[in-house]
Parts: structure tokens; C-alpha cells; sequence
């Protein structure tokens, strides 16, 4: 072999994009370009526009565009492909750069920019193989009108000091439209992507540097004609006998293990405490998770059998990122990674502690919310709500382990809304006492119970062990790490070396408070969060700080969409971020300060989402119908008219249990659809459209998705949230909240087309 070969990721790309006859052809060429990069039959020539540019025949048709990196020791010849393309498509005026903030090697593509903004800028293209032709007269085009350009506000010197590619800068200063700078952005490298849509989204200079630039600026500035180390820092494809079945493998396969160069640093950074990542959804957080985990588990010493631990929510999430996990890791990586959701781990702690037969049996809330009504109701105590009674147990007994009345009275209660005097504490003490010795003597415990009495158990374990821990320092001996986590063993260290969570935003204040007992405070990286607050669709607020958790300096947020188009962002964003000003409603970071989506944007296009209203319900299921079955229309055969299987990728959302009986019962008796239902464990069935309650939509996505039922009175639930609003203005503003997150999530799950129709009076959250 005299040449070496790598694959630039545009240039990966572009080959998943190609037929397969061409692909074979390209791998031929690999093969004769490795052993020869000279011989004639590749007709390899410098393109005139940057002498750093080769073009190499693959067949007929199509070219590689190459540059040449150095020179081993050996002799041997190193080189990137940098692009795989038509020949028509291949012209003199390309560049290929070390970026001046990453040091990554970047290829200028300038081939999918608009005419027009190619010609404000003075760029004409030249074709490097100009087709043989008759000259045609071509008239002149009409100038165009004067229009404002759309990043006017900044000036060349800004954008380069930002890392926009040098040959990028006078195009974007010159387009107008967000459709030309969609063009311009099409070829770009990564970077210079992420901080001109950054701009146009309305991100200032400062945040623009803070959130995209720094955090993949190198500690200094970069030789720009050293590209062999510029190759060590740029992500490449190897080109050797793998190469074909990454490419057969497609677009997909990328996806799964693809990592933006700013989400790679928080995989890779060593954080010397707790961390968090936020983002909208379709940023990336739990692809970071994923991959955290992977990193972590790759520089794992021998020891303990399970040191890692990834949790979530709930089951069906769970059972989601086992999957996702078991395609980027090796099994035997992956055998040493504990991957459970909150309230299994809760049951496992609680099972380690309790005598055989004395456990509880639990049940939800709604359960134990009835149990307080009828108390109330025999008692004759009009004094205060039940559902006010039950959340002032939840969040403030529960959420901060009060045992004691004492406890009670200082407690604090931020948040809450409505005062309590010290006799109104008293009073409602009393009533909660009453309350729990009832669920007592019925035998069952709630989720929140569990979680506090883990916590508890937990939070006592990891005392012992720092007691063990200094009783050895004392006598001067070393401590031994044992395999064993049972029986008198469990103290001999911490549960885990390493936690991360995903979808955090959910967990009870007793949740984070028994993962914080979990992984010593003292070693690095023990907590990796990830979630985002205008996500939450329960009713748990915390302030990690004031859990013995500090993530101040060590949060970092992802402002860019890989999943939600731009037109589907652009009117979910208005059910959390209304756009009326005296309308705006404020989202905790959990850290008692507030969370944006200032800067939150995608690069993906699509239809407008549709909005449809009906006068009743069943006029609704009839248009859902029309829909569904059109939806399934496209999705059954591919660009080429092969069939194809649409079960899957088509879903109903509604608010809840009740709406889903209906709608299902609807579409599987009146309109021949076969539909699964979501439940905690997944779909149910095997039917072609999912339906589900919006809680059961978290973390799934799906190519179309119908929700249905967004009526007012539905959504917000009118008799929930009205009789708030004079009494408890507080509470009132939280469920609003909490209702507008809950259908921001159902609107997001949609990737390609989304729907959204009401009977009745639509809901006043909707963007129209």
C-alpha cells in the first residue's frame, strides 16, 4: 500500500445518499487509490481554486474530491476524501481550511448555495468539467429589489472570530432570507452552521461565544497549514475493509453513534462534581447520556460488577435506553452497567431492608388521594382540600423527610403558594397523621413514601460507609473494594462509582436525595443530569442545590434540534413561550434559577404543522381518520415504490385514558385501523398506529403524529386548574405550567408531520 486513506463525514454522508452500483465503484476506487494514487486511470488533477483540492475518477459519472494530508516515515501517502459526488457537481471554486477555533479540518461547499446569494456576494461557480454544449444565448437576470440582509447586525470580523468559515463569511453577511441562509448552511461545516443559525435565531455575539464558540475552541490558535494535526482533531471514517458496511448499514447506523462536536465534550470533560446538560427536545440529551455512559464505562477500572448506574423515570423509558445503550457498547461493558428506573431502584433498596413478609404494597396516588377524601368526609374536616392536603404531604412533608412536628414548623414551604399559620401547620399535621396511620393499617405505601423511605435507608448506608472510611484512615490501613453488595458487605462502599440520569426534570426531591447517597460526593463525575425543565409533566418541583447536590459552574445547555423541524418547533415553542408579553410563563433550571429557549433551533424543514377544528368530537375521529389513513398512504412505499411497512411510525396523542378508549374503539370499529395501545411497558399489540395518553409519549418520537382532544376544558382540565385561580393563584400558575409542558412534549414527538385538532373550543395554549 503507498496511500492511506480517511473519509470526511460530509463525505460518508453523500455516499449513504448513492446507488449501490455506485457504492461498489467507489469502494473499487478505494482500493486501486491505496495501492497507486497515481495511476493514470484515476485521472487525479488539482482543482484550480485551491490547490489543496484533487479530483479523482470513481466512474463515468462521479468524482472524489480529495487533499492531501503528509507523509509518513514509510513513505506511505496519507489523504482525505473529503467529498463523493456528480461530476456536474464539482467546481473550481471549493476550499478546504483548518478551522482558526477547532483546528479541524473543514471543507467549504458552496456547490448547494442559492443563485442569488451567490451573485450579492460576486461568487460565480465553475464547473471543473464543463459539459460539451452548444453556447446559448443566456439574457441577464433582473436585479433584484434591495432587501434588508438578515444578519446586518454583525460585520466579517465577528463571524470569524466566531468560527465561521473564512469563504462563508461575505455569503452570509449577504443573504436575506432564512430560506438562503438554509441553502448556505446545507455545505457548511458544523461550526459554522450552529453560529449562524444561532444568530438568525436571535442569540446575542456573547451567548453565541459561550454556548457554540468556547466550547470547542482550542486553548490556542491552530497552524493552518499543519494538517496532519489537524486531522488527528478532525472525525473520520478509517477507509479499509469495515468501510462497506458502515456505508451499507446507511444513514440510520450514524445516527445512533453520531455526536455533535459540542455535545462530545461533555461526553468526554471530567467534571469534578455533579454536571448537567439541558436542552429542548431533540437536542441530544439523552444521545449525551448514552454516550457518557459509554465513556465512563470505558475507563472503568477492575472492580465492583455493576459501578454505573443509568436511571430515568419511568419503565418504558427504561427499557428504551437498554436498547439504545446495547448498540453503542460492547457486552461486556455493557454487563457491568445497572439500567433501572427511579422507583425499581427505590423497591430494590427498600427490598434490601425489609424483613420478609413486612413488605408494603404500593399503589398511586390517585389511590391514596381517595383514601385522604374519605377521611376527610368522616372526619367532617371542610377545613382544607384534599388535594391540598395530599401535595403539602408530597412536596413538603415527603419532599424534605419531616418526621417530626417540630420539623414541620420550620419547614420551608417555597413555592406553595398559600401561608400557613403556625395552628394551620398544627391542624394539618394532624390530619396527615391520621392519613399515613390509615394507609398503614391498610398496608400500603405510595411511590413518594417509598422513594422517602429509601432515601432514608440510603442516606444511612452511606454513613456507614464514611464511618468505615475514616475508622480505616485512623488505623493507617487501605481499604478493599469488594464485590459483594449484600448483607453486612453492603457497607463496605458506595453503591455506585458513576450515575447519570435522564429525563431528570421528573424526580421527586426523595429521588434525588437517595442518588446522592448513592455515588461518593467526593470523587469526580459522580452525577451526569440530563433533562429539561419546560418538559415537566409532573407535579415535582426541587432545587438540587438544597439537596446536597451543586451543579453551579458544571451546567451546561444544547440549543440545537436533530429531530423537530423548524416548522413544528416554531409553533411548539409558542405553547411554553406564549406571544403575548403579559402572557410569558417562567421555567425552574432545578437549581432555584430560571431555564430559556433562548437560541433553541433546528436545521430540519418540513410541512407547516396542520391546526383543524370541529364542532364534535365525532366530526374529530372522522378527520383523524382521513388523516391517519393518507399518513399511511405515503408511508407504505419508499422513493423507489418498493412497499414498506408503516406499523409504528404513526401515533395518536391525547390527554387521557379515557380519550384513548375512545379514539381506539373509534379507528378500530368505523375506519379499519389496527391501533396499540402505549402503556408503561410499551406499545401493546401489534397494531400498525400507537395511541397513547401524552404522559406516555415522553421520550418516543414517531415520522407523524395526530393529537387529538386538545379542546379548552381538556386542556388545561377546567376542573382542575379553575378553582385555583382566586384561592391559590400559586398552584394555579404551577398547573398551568404543568399543562402547557405536557402538550409541548406531545407536539415534539412529531419528527416529520404533525396535526392538531380540537372540537368544540380549541385550547387557549395553542398558536392560533
Amino acid at each position: 500500500m503507498t496511500a492511506r486513506l480517511s473519509l470526511y463525514r460530509k463525505a460518508e454522508q453523500e455516499l449513504y445518499k448513492l446507488d449501490r452500483s455506485v457504492k461498489g465503484q467507489f469502494y473499487n476506487f478505494c482500493h486501486h487509490f491505496r495501492e497507486n494514487p497515481d495511476q493514470p486511470g484515476l485521472k487525479k488533477k488539482k482543482l484550480k481554486g485551491d490547490s489543496r483540492i484533487w479530483s479523482a475518477r470513481v466512474d463515468h459519472d462521479h468524482r472524489a474530491l480529495l487533499t492531501p494530508i503528509g507523509v509518513d516515515v514509510d513513505g506511505t501517502e496519507s489523504w482525505l476524501i473529503i467529498a463523493v459526488r456528480h461530476r456536474k457537481h464539482v467546481y473550481e471554486e471549493l476550499q478546504v481550511a483548518v478551522n482558526r477555533v477547532t483546528g479541524e479540518i473543514e471543507f467549504v461547499d458552496l456547490a448547494v448555495v442559492g443563485d442569488s446569494a451567490l451573485r450579492r456576494a460576486n461568487i460565480t461557480l465553475t464547473p471543473s468539467e464543463p459539459e460539451k454544449a452548444a453556447t446559448e444565448f443566456v439574457p441577464a437576470a433582473e436585479p433584484e429589489p434591495e432587501a434588508p440582509a438578515l444578519l446586518a447586525a454583525y460585520d466579517a470580523e465577528q463571524l470569524r472570530e466566531l468560527g465561521v468559515a473564512d469563504q462563508l463569511i461575505e455569503l452570509a453577511l449577504s443573504v436575506t432570507t432564512s430560506a438562503e441562509l438554509d441553502q448556505l448552511v446545507e455545505g457548511a461545516p458544523l461550526l459554522s452552521k450552529d453560529v449562524l443559525y444561532g444568530l438568525a435565531a436571535g442569540m446575542d455575539i456573547e451567548e453565541v461565544r459561550k454556548e457554540i464558540t468556547a466550547p470547542v475552541e482550542l486553548d490556542q490558535r491552530p497552524d493552518p497549514d499543519d494538517f496532519a494535526t489537524a486531522l488527528s482533531r478532525t472525525k473520520v471514517t478509517t477507509v479499509d475493509k469495515d468501510l462497506q458496511d458502515i456505508i451499507e448499514e446507511g444513514d440510520f447506523r450514524a445516527w445512533k453513534v453520531f455526536l455533535h462536536p459540542t455535545q462530545e465534550r461533555l461526553v468526554h470533560r471530567h467534571f469534578n462534581g455533579p454536571a448537567r446538560v439541558s436542552g429542548g427536545p431533540g437536542t441530544g440529551k439523552t444521545i449525551v447520556a448514552l454516550h457518557r455512559v459509554k465513556h465512563l464505562a470505558e475507563q472503568l477500572p477492575a472492580g465492583q460488577s455493576k459501578p454505573i448506574l443509568l436511571t430515568t423515570f419511568t419503565k418504558n423509558l427504561t427499557t428504551d435506553l437498554r436498547h439504545r445503550l446495547a448498540s453503542l457498547i460492547e457486552p461486556a461493558l455493557l454487563a457491568r452497567i445497572d439500567i433501572a428506573h427511579i422507583d425499581q431502584l427505590a423497591a430494590r433498596v427498600l427490598g434490601e431492608n425489609t424483613a420478609q413478609g413486612r413488605a408494603k404494597q404500593r399503589v398511586y396516588d390517585h389511590v391514596a388521594l381517595n383514601e385522604l377524601r374519605q377521611l376527610l368526609a368522616e372526619l367532617g374536616d371542610r377545613q382544607w382540600q384534599a388535594d391540598f392536603l395530599f401535595e403539602e404531604w408530597e412536596q413538603v412533608i415527603l419532599g424534605q423527610s419531616i418526621s417530626t412536628r417540630s420539623e414541620y414548623f420550620k419547614a420551608r414551604r417555597a413555592g406553595r403558594g398559600q401561608a400557613l399559620t403556625r395552628p394551620e401547620r398544627n391542624h394539618i399535621w394532624k390530619l396527615i397523621e391520621q392519613f399515613t396511620a390509615r394507609l398503614d393499617q391498610l398496608g400500603v405505601e405510595t411511590w413518594g413514601q417509598a422513594a422517602e423511605r429509601a432515601a432514608r435507608f440510603e442516606i444511612e448506608r452511606a454513613s456507614r460507609v464514611r464511618k468505615r472510611r475514616k475508622e480505616i484512615e485512623e488505623r493507617g490501613g487501605k481499604e478493599t473494594i469488594h464485590q459483594d453488595n449484600t448483607s453486612g458487605m453492603r457497607y463496605l462502599d458506595y453503591r455506585y462509582r458513576h450515575i447519570v440520569i435522564d429525563e431528570a426534570q421528573d424526580l421527586r426531591p426523595a429521588h434525588w436525595k437517595m442518588l446522592r447517597a448513592m455515588a461518593d460526593p467526593d470523587q469526580p463525575n459522580d452525577l451526569f443530569i440530563a433533562g429539561d425543565t419546560h418538559q415537566r409533566i409532573y407535579d415535582h418541583q426541587v432545587a438540587l442545590g438544597a439537596l446536597g447536590i451543586h451543579i453551579r459552574g458544571r451546567a451546561s445547555r444544547l440549543t440545537l434540534s436533530y429531530r423537530t423541524t423548524k416548522e413544528i418547533l416554531t409553533e411548539a415553542l409558542h405553547v411554553v413561550q406564549p406571544k403575548a408579553k403579559n402572557d410569558k410563563v417562567a421555567y425552574d433550571d432545578l437549581d432555584e434559577g430560571t431555564d430559556t429557549m433562548a437560541g433553541y433551533r433546528s436545521i430540519l424543514h418540513g410541512p407547516k404543522p396542520d391546526f383543524v377544528g370541529y364542532d364534535t368530537w365525532e366530526e374529530e375521529l372522522a378527520g383523524l381518520t382521513a388523516t391517519l389513513k393518507a399518513w399511511r398512504q405515503d408511508l407504505s412505499t419508499d422513493d423507489r415504490g418498493a412497499p414498506l411497512d408503516p406499523s409504528g411510525r404513526i401515533a395518536v396523542c391525547v390527554a387521557d385514558r379515557d380519550l384513548v378508549s375512545q379514539t381506539m374503539y373509534y379507528l378500530a370499529t368505523k375506519a379499519d385501523i389496527t391501533c396499540a395501545e402505549l402503556t408503561k411497558d410499551g406499545p401493546k399489540g401489534d397494531g400498525e398506529v400507537h395511541v397513547g395518553t401524552m404522559h406516555r409519549f415522553k421520550g418516543l418520537e414517531y415520522q407523524r403524529l395526530a393529537v387529538v382532544g386538545v379542546s379548552d376544558g381538556i386542556i388545561p382540565r377546567t376542573s382542575v386548574i379553575e378553582r385555583h385561580r382566586i384561592e391559590d393563584p400559586v398552584r394555579y400558575e404551577r398547573e398551568q405550567r404543568k399543562a402547557r409542558s405536557l402538550l409541548f412534549v406531545a407536539a415534539t414527538r412529531a419528527r416529520d408531520a404533525l396535526t392538531v385538532s380540537w372540537h368544540g373550543k380549541p385550547s387557549p395554549y395553542l398558536p392560533i
